[in-house]
């Protein structure tokens, strides 16, 4: 590694600063950890310290987290020696830490995503999706909250000693910021639109020498997603009667259909042939063996 300098444009007479002797321990830390198949900046903004210290004590066995100075991250970022890793400097910012991993990152962001909490709104955040108040009654009494519900565009009225909501109502829409007033019905009304926990933001993998971004996984969207995959190819794969151990049971369904089907379709024709027949005219007797008379006459 690099010897732990760093430049000075101060004073003449001394153009070198020497970093401190705890502060190369650390970048030589950060340094070999960075030798990890998984390198991570995460995102801690707005997490309880109580919930970070829990989370980190869950990947013990699986990720090293280090909450170190940005300036810190990017020198050993420099200093690690290996040049791909530059990548992840630009998503290095005070708000962030990094996660060392001998898993895979993907594996590392799906663990994560496991561990999200419930958080209530606060005043200047952004609604991650719409917001509503759903009619019905809620366990506010009577007085100043009527005024407060009003205030936020909803429909308050008493009933058996408790205010009730009389309409459905959007309060925060999608990508709008929370106000005071917002968070403190939001409150009031047991709503909790947020989660809080630790959000990977990139990760550098170390097999493919390759930065990734945009690895937070949302995993239920992620599985409608898969199913709705699922769906729209059983459907095409039984159109086209391809066997499987998924499809058999639609397609021999769907030939019973059919078969029916043409079964009905020949039993009407026939029943049609029939009628005709029994509908065609009946020659006279009696006209037909005169007719065969003159006939043997001439």
């Amino acid at each position: 590694m690099k010897n732990l300098v760093i430049e000075n444009t101060a004073p003449e007479h001394d153009t070198t600063t020497h970093v401190s002797e705890a502060k190369k321990a650390k970048v030589k830390e950060l340094a070999e950890l960075m030798k990890k198949k998984t390198v991570m900046v995460i995102s801690v903004k707005g997490l309880p310290s109580a919930q970070f210290q829990d989370i980190k004590k869950k990947l013990r066995s699986k990720a090293k987290i280090q909450v170190v100075k940005k300036s810190l991250v990017k020198f050993a970022l420099d200093h690690c020696g290996i040049k791909e890793l530059h990548g992840l400097v630009k998503y290095v910012e005070d708000s962030t830490a990094m996660l060392f991993s001998d898993r895979d990152a993907f594996e590392i962001s799906g663990i994560l995503a496991d561990e999200k909490s419930p958080a209530k709104a606060k005043a200047g955040q952004i609604a991650p999706s719409d917001i509503e108040v759903k009619a019905g009654p809620t366990s506010l009494l009577p007085g100043p909250d009527i005024s407060a519900l009003s205030a936020v565009g909803l429909i308050p009225k008493v009933e058996n000693g408790k205010i009730a909501v009389m309409k459905d109502k959007i309060i925060v829409k999608k990508g709008q910021e929370i106000s005071d007033a917002h968070a403190s019905i939001m409150a009031k009304l047991d709503i909790i639109p947020f989660e809080v926990g630790v959000d990977p933001v990139a990760a550098f993998d170390g097999d493919e020498k390759k930065v990734y971004a945009d690895i937070k996984i949302d995993k239920e969207a992620m599985i409608e997603a898969i199913m709705s995959d699922y769906a729209r190819g059983l459907a095409f794969a039984v159109e086209i009667a391809y066997p499987s151990a998924d499809t058999i049971s639609f397609i021999l369904g769907k030939a019973a259909i059919q078969g029916d089907a043409i079964d009905a379709l020949i039993g009407e024709e026939k029943v049609e042939e029939v009628t005709e027949e029994k509908e065609a005219p009946v020659e006279n007797t009696d006209e037909v063996k005169a007719d065969e008379a003159v006939t043997e006459s001439q």
